[in-house]
């Protein structure tokens, strides 16, 4: 279970109560909540037992294991007291299962940004029409600094959920990472000894005359408690430039939103919204049906964002260099070696999954930057459940938010001159 709902993400325990002041604060998204630092906590008088409750619901988000909150919190033990029980004790006491004991006891997992161990290494493809590589650990020391100072972390537990800035931390390119750009897709594999051939794939980036006049329609606005009804508001079609028209965006193009890969892919994509936010970056999510159960069970577990349904699959074929990207589920799936990890991967989530829908179109990710600046960045699920690198997604972002400061400081320095 993973969920962006700020009330299942509470629960019956002692932050329930708490709740009406968390929103009036400001606090009324799950991401933002679980990046509160101490000063945040003394200004809302939170006793220990908030604390505590926060410290571990925080941790048990980052695993996907929500469902068993409100039993630990009723425990009264902290996240160090727990962390220290036995696998036993933690599986008799509040009903654990194996799997969950393992992810429970790993305190390296986050939203699973990781690649398994089975999964081959990034592609080293590189198709870049970018000027310049900068490196993520410098984009991020000239980002927010200010902004970003006043939220983060300070408690002394090693155990707690990542800080903003650990986050920030994670995402560094590494020296000798080879940059795939523009267009960044992960390499295709010889399925059933060479016997299936994977469908070719456009290794250029989608002109941006193809995806400024699309018709998309929003099914769910950014959640905050008590939005569900809004769920149901039908708004009318609206050109998709309007998006982007003020403010960088990533839209996340989802093959079905029943996928156990792309429920998982989501989750870990939101669950940064707060480095999102800090670099001005607007988050979406889009769909090619419009199923009411399935946007229900989607929004918000999974992605507590814009939803937007794309009627005419237009954005995912532009991924498609003109024509939808599809696979059969036989021989994208079982045959081939890549999607099966990318399954297992999300698999360790403990997401949940469903069939409905259509499967064989394959999604992928834009950035799109403000105005009609074009497209940024664009990715490719070559193979089921492949994901966008988020260190790449974020430096291509960082690299957004340093052009416009740098415009804007070559605007005011004009005008300056011209006076």
């Amino acid at each position: 279970m993973a969920s962006f709902s700020i009330e299942e993400f509470v629960g019956e325990g002692v932050l329930k109560v708490l709740l009406p002041k968390l929103l009036e604060e400001g606090w009324d998204d799950v991401p933002t909540l679980k990046i509160m630092n101490t000063d945040d906590m003394d200004a809302l008088s939170m006793t220990q037992l908030e604390k505590d409750a926060l410290e571990i619901r925080s941790y048990l988000h980052d695993r996907a294991l929500m469902q068993y909150g409100d039993r630990i919190e009723s425990s009264g033990k902290c996240l160090s007291e727990l962390l220290n029980l036995s696998p036993g004790d933690l599986s008799s006491q509040f009903g654990m299962k194996r799997g969950h004991v393992a992810r429970f006891m790993d305190r390296t997992s986050a939203c699973a940004d990781h690649l398994p161990n089975s999964h081959p290494s990034l592609a080293t493809e590189k198709i870049s029409l970018l000027s310049k590589n900068t490196s993520i650990q410098r984009s991020f020391q000239s980002v927010n600094s200010q902004k970003f100072h006043s939220k983060l972390p300070t408690r002394n537990s090693s155990t707690n959920s990542k800080s903003l800035q650990q986050s920030l931390a994670s995402f560094k390119i590494k020296d000798g990472y080879i940059f795939k750009g523009i267009v960044s897709m992960e390499p295709a594999e010889p399925r059933a000894c060479g016997c299936v051939q994977p469908p070719p794939v456009v290794e250029k980036v989608a002109p941006y005359s193809t995806i400024e006049n699309i018709s998309i329609q929003k099914l769910t606005p950014e959640y905050k408690m008590g939005m569900e009804h809004l769920v149901k508001t039908k708004t009318p079609p609206m050109k998709a430039s309007e998006l982007w028209r003020n403010k960088p965006a990533v839209l996340l193009c989802i093959r079905r939103p029943g996928c156990i890969m792309c429920r998982a892919e989501a989750h870990q994509l939101y669950a940064k919204k707060p480095i999102f936010d800090s670099l001005g970056i607007q988050l979406f999510a889009v769909l090619h049906e419009h199923m009411e159960s399935e946007i229900k069970d989607f929004w918000p577990r999974y992605w507590g964002g814009v939803v937007l349904f794309d009627h005419g699959t237009e954005f995912f074929k532009a991924l498609g260099g003109g024509k939808l990207l599809k696979e059969k589920f036989l021989s994208g799936f079982f045959f081939n070696p890549r999607a099966i990890a990318n399954y297992k991967r999300a698999k360790a989530m403990g997401i949940k999954q469903n069939f409905k829908g259509e499967g064989e179109i394959k999604g992928g990710l834009f950035v799109v930057g403000s105005g009609r600046s074009g497209i940024a960045y664009q990715f490719i699920e070559r193979n089921f459940g492949d994901w966008a690198p988020p260190a790449e997604v974020i430096e291509i972002c960082t690299q957004l938010q340093q052009n416009r400061h740098e415009g804007h400081k070559e605007s005011n320095t004009r005008s300056q001159q011209s006076e």
